[in-house]
């Protein structure tokens, strides 16, 4: 019987049972503020454009009505996803089967470094959502195996990321094999004036709801710094390190050559981890992510970049040894630790220079910064 069997903040959003059901099994009982915001207008097939960091539940906010509004009779791409990268593309499409489950929708991810007859032959099984990236989906249109005509739904989701890969030509040229007459949602980090000008080109009178760093709460997350000269610094995060004991954690890097070395560093030590950045294939990055994911390391070392679109769960602490150029990716970073609800730490390494960076990280984010003295 497809019966919710308890109650459920979902259950006021006009929703199947077959979706409510996936949702309790899953451990999604309340809407996060995005969710909320989001289901009820998309379930309407309104456009919208939505300003909401990774973490804040954005993927479920547009799975959810992906899955409601496809016809799972029909055996045709009604649903289309754009993602910047492999991962991201294997997360929305791991989030559409949890929530698809019961109603039999068929989702695929399809990006490059894997085979592409494969890809072909789960599409020409009936698929009714496509998650991908643009260079693969073109690929795939382009070879005649992936038919747009009957899409009635499109995501772009991290758009200002996939903007800044340079994939605005390859979205323009998917997008034209898709019907005007069509429902489009916009999900970005932030929505600089080149994704303003891609909404405007491709939507219709959009709804806009901006989830913004106020709204990702900190308040779970205790957060600390140690001030300390540049040559203490990596013995003074060793030992921080060892007296913690994560579970799960990521260390961020700025450079890809000091996240090589570190992760070389603390393997010597004894210290099992792995890095992760731009210059890794594909191959490697998968080998990485799902070692971190299976627990064959504790430590993720990466930069922002690599680390950008990155959805794990139980991360306990985020370790900063370089504290972020830019103040808005602290809270990007250190929002990757106490998910829904959990708590989590957060320690950043900086040297007496870069305390101004540190007062300017408070000061746009709104947070306090513990300090800890070196020798506690």
């Amino acid at each position: 019987m497809d019966q919710v069997t308890q109650e459920n903040g979902f259950s006021d959003m006009s929703l199947s049972n077959h979706v409510l059901n996936d949702l309790e099994h899953h451990g999604f009982k309340e809407p996060m503020p995005i969710q909320e915001q989001t289901i009820p207008v998309l379930l309407e097939g309104r456009d919208l454009i939505a300003e909401a960091k990774t973490g804040t539940g954005k993927t479920l906010a547009f799975a959810v009505p992906l899955v409601e509004r496809v016809d799972p009779q029909k055996r045709r791409v009604q649903a289309l996803v754009l993602a910047p990268t492999r991962e991201l593309a294997n997360q929305v499409n791991g989030e559409l089967k949890k929530v698809g489950y019961k109603k039999r929708v068929h989702s695929v991810a399809v990006y490059g470094g894997k085979s592409i007859n494969g890809q072909a032959q789960k599409i020409q099984k009936g698929a009714q959502i496509i998650v991908g990236t643009p260079g693969r989906t073109l690929d795939l249109i382009n070879r005649h195996i992936l038919r747009l005509d009957s899409v009635e739904m499109l995501v772009l989701d991290e758009a200002d990321r996939m903007l800044d890969m340079g994939f605005i030509k390859d979205i323009k040229r998917i997008i034209s094999h898709i019907p005007r007459k069509r429902q489009t949602m916009l999900f970005s980090a932030t929505i600089p004036p080149g994704v303003k000008k891609l909404a405007q080109s491709v939507m219709n009178n959009p709804e806009e709801i901006s989830i913004s760093s106020d709204d990702m709460t900190v308040d779970e997350i205790q957060q600390f710094y140690y001030e300390i000269p540049q040559n203490n610094k990596l013995d003074t995060f060793i030992r921080v390190v060892r007296q913690e004991k994560p579970d799960s954690a990521i260390v961020f890097c700025n450079t890809k050559k000091w996240t090589d070395s570190l992760a070389r560093i603390l393997n010597n030590k004894g210290i099992k981890c792995q890095a992760l950045h731009g210059d890794l294939s594909q191959k490697q990055r998968d080998w990485v992510m799902q070692g971190f994911r299976d627990k064959r390391f504790q430590y993720l070392i990466a930069t922002d970049v690599a680390a950008r679109g990155l959805d794990i769960d139980d991360i306990s602490h985020i370790f900063n040894y370089d504290i972020p150029k830019d103040p808005d990716n602290y809270i990007h970073r250190i929002g990757r630790t106490a998910r829904a609800g959990k708590g989590g730490k957060a320690f950043s390494f900086i040297n007496p220079q870069e305390i101004h960076g540190l007062w300017d990280i408070e000061h746009r984010c709104r947070t306090s910064i513990q300090k800890i003295n070196p020798q506690t």
